[in-house]
């Protein structure tokens, strides 16, 4: 069964949501859950980690690690049953890396942590300058979240995967490309290559392999079929900001996700999946591959085509 196509109208409403109460607050006779908040060192910005730890003895090796970046959002997707299939497949420690308050999505935040370059939005007085903080942020994810989460329960170093959507998808890509050693799998989904006219997209192959260590990594770069060829027929592209926004996404042709996947597939030491899923668009897509990463790294039923709740 396919998820309905989103339309511009019900993503912004997405962004605009609070998060309510999750499996975070409800008992669960799988996993419990700890909550802790880590500040930049000038006080300003909080990011909250919500951990599921599994209800049983911890492998010899420590329990694998799943990721997630936008963690409030992620936190939505996972129900009782969720968590008790992953108890009976392969026992994750659940890592939701969000920010400390109570939205689903927190934009401005996200556009500033998840972004791997300074970009210029809007024209002439109107010119404001975002995002480029996706290497402050891993050194935030490796040198104060680790650290808290390993204090808490014992992981596995080579059990780790990392997840994001969107603006998260990005950064995933970014950190694998930076040579984040602390992850094995990295699973993209619906990535922002438009970002920064694609800057993304212009990093050579090189500078890639230069960065990896010499371990095997797992790439689960995922797409909408509909993000191929999106409608914006809804779009008011009087408006200036929605009219320069959707000229910054063209900065990506339709098939860069496909195209950079085979890129990534000549590259040595890489193991790259690209799955596309037919008729999904930009919104639905944080559930589905979510879910399907889930499957992929654990081992649980393949719920990315359920209808959502």
């Amino acid at each position: 069964m396919t998820l309905p196509i989103d339309s511009a109208e019900a993503y912004q409403r997405k962004f605009e949501q609070t998060i309510g109460e999750t499996v975070a607050e409800r008992p669960s006779a799988q996993y419990r859950f700890e909550r802790f908040v880590v500040e930049s060192p000038d006080g300003v910005r909080r990011w909250r980690i919500n951990l599921g730890i599994p209800k049983t003895a911890a492998p010899v090796n420590g329990f694998p690690a799943f990721w997630m970046l936008d963690g409030n959002a992620a936190l939505q997707v996972f129900d009782a049953a969720l968590l008790e299939e992953l108890a009976a497949a392969t026992p994750q420690v659940l890592v939701f890396v969000g920010y400390d308050n109570d939205q689903r999505i927190d934009s401005a935040s996200r556009t500033r942590d998840y972004t791997p370059s300074v970009s210029v939005r809007g024209e002439g007085n109107a010119v404001e300058q975002l995002g480029g903080g996706a290497q402050a942020f891993l050194q935030t994810i490796e040198q104060q979240i680790r650290p808290e989460v390993e204090r808490r329960v014992t992981i596995n170093p080579r059990r780790q995967a990392l997840w994001g959507h969107s603006f998260g998808g990005l950064f995933t890509l970014d950190a694998l490309y930076s040579g984040a050693s602390g992850f094995q799998t990295f699973a993209p989904a619906s990535p922002s290559l438009w970002w920064d006219h694609g800057v993304m997209l212009g990093v050579p192959e090189r500078d890639f392999v230069a960065h990896r260590e010499r371990h095997a990594v797992r790439v689960l770069l995922m797409l909408g079929g509909a993000e191929r060829h999106p409608d914006y027929s809804d779009r008011d592209l009087s408006n200036p900001r929605v009219a320069s926004h959707m000229k910054r996404v063209g900065d990506a042709p339709p098939g860069a996700a496909f195209a950079l996947s085979e890129r990534l597939q000549t590259l040595p030491g890489l193991q790259v999946e690209y799955r596309e899923f037919d008729g999904l668009g930009h919104g639905p897509m944080l559930r589905a591959s979510l879910l399907y990463a889930l499957h992929a790294v654990a081992g649980v039923a393949d719920h990315s085509t359920d209808v959502a709740p």
